[in-house]
């Protein structure tokens, strides 16, 4: 790492000023998903901005800001497509947090963690693009490999959230019909060998973008990796909530944790059938 004032660091001030405007407008909206908002959008300019110092002189830099911003155009669809995008509209799982916390709890976590420690980590996830601007190095077969393994995991959480979009658009219409599907929840595609396949493929996205950084320095471990390393920490906390939540509500849930892997794709064991297939 370098010292401020390159392209990267040069983005601070614009982080702060998101954090202080997410944290303000939950205050004044009493909606806690603007950063939510952000998440698809942020990481991609970052990397762009940096690419962009060098006049996407940089094939990697450019490389990486073509990918990352894949990544973003395709979790915005998915976002909006599910409502993400009205100002009405709020994550679930914020308001089962503050039932549980309480308002003062709640708020407390709010100015820590959901407006600064997210948009922080927002800004983490694009440093291996520092990397890559420090050190400027040429592709190889690394890179080309790294390229490949990240459209297979775009095309994986692509399925996987398409998957999901239709058995939540097939439970509506049950619903509107006054009947129910069982199980409640999606198992079927790739959520018979994952609990959550989309998760994996995000989380494992972004440790490839980091494996641009290695590849740019030529070493086997850089700081930039931090910001897959608390994105991979967020995911297993968030899941984890999720999990309880969903647990709670169906009793099912509990046989298709028994027999299919949280994360990691695997074989199901032998009651997923009972599980719904």
């Amino acid at each position: 790492m370098i010292p401020e004032g390159t392209p990267y660091f040069g983005l601070l001030p614009v982080v702060g000023g998101i954090i202080v405007a997410t944290w303000l407008l939950s205050i004044v909206t009493k909606n806690y998903s603007w950063v939510d908002r952000l998440w698809s959008v942020l990481p991609p300019i970052y990397v762009g901005v940096v690419a962009a110092q060098l006049h996407f002189a940089d094939a990697r830099l450019n490389l990486m800001t073509a990918l990352t911003t894949l990544w973003g155009a395709r979790l915005t669809y998915n976002f909006a497509r599910k409502g993400g995008y009205d100002p009405r509209e709020e994550d679930y799982r914020w308001a089962v947090l503050r039932a549980r916390l309480g308002p003062t709890k709640f708020q407390l976590f709010n100015a820590t963690f959901i407006a600064p420690y997210q948009n922080v980590l927002l800004f983490l996830m694009a440093a291996p693009a520092h990397t890559a601007w420090t050190h400027q190095s040429p592709l190889g077969p690394l890179d080309v490999a790294l390229a490949i393994l990240f459209v297979v995991l775009l095309v994986g959480e692509t399925v996987a959230d398409e998957q999901q979009w239709r058995f939540h658009l097939a439970k509506a219409a049950a619903k509107a019909r006054g009947e129910t599907l069982d199980p409640a929840f999606c198992t079927t595609g790739l959520f018979r060998f994952s609990r959550h396949p989309n998760f994996f493929c995000e989380i494992s996205m972004w440790w490839v973008v980091y494996a641009f950084a290695l590849s740019a320095s030529g070493s086997f471990f850089d700081p930039s990796g931090i910001g897959a390393l608390l994105l991979t920490l967020l995911f297993l906390g968030s899941t984890s909530f999720t999990e309880r939540i969903s647990a709670a509500k169906y009793p099912a849930y509990a046989r298709y944790q028994e027999t299919t892997s949280r994360l990691l794709p695997w074989f199901p064991g032998p009651a997923i059938e009972r599980v719904g297939g």
